[in-house]
């Protein structure tokens, strides 16, 4: 296992945060717990900023409108990841692919 904190919001000690698995090629997002919805979380549009340049996160984004999106992906259910992440109770995380970008600016 090889995670990478990207970053967060409070010097990145605080949360939402996002994370790189480096040797599975996928963002680890953590975000606010989505009721009835083990594969989404919800976090605040600005996490983004944190993406690794040319990439993107692979898996479906709704934004609600009020300056937050619910990403779907793979629930983290892996105890070693999940100790490591020290994700706080009211907050989950779900895995999605790295995409690359075709597009550059």
């Amino acid at each position: 296992m090889q995670l990478r904190l990207l970053g967060g919001p409070t010097n990145n000690t605080g949360s939402p945060r996002l994370w790189m698995d480096e040797e599975r090629d996928l963002y680890l997002v953590q975000g606010y717990r989505v009721p009835d919805h083990a594969n989404q979380v919800e976090i605040p549009h600005m996490l983004l900023r944190w993406l690794q340049p040319g990439t993107y996160i692979g898996g479906m984004l709704h934004d609600s409108g009020c300056g937050s999106f619910t990403v779907t992906g793979r629930p983290i259910t892996d105890s070693e990841i999940l100790e490591h992440m020290r994700i706080p109770d009211h907050e989950t995380a779900v895995e999605v692919p790295v995409a690359k970008s075709r597009w550059e600016w």
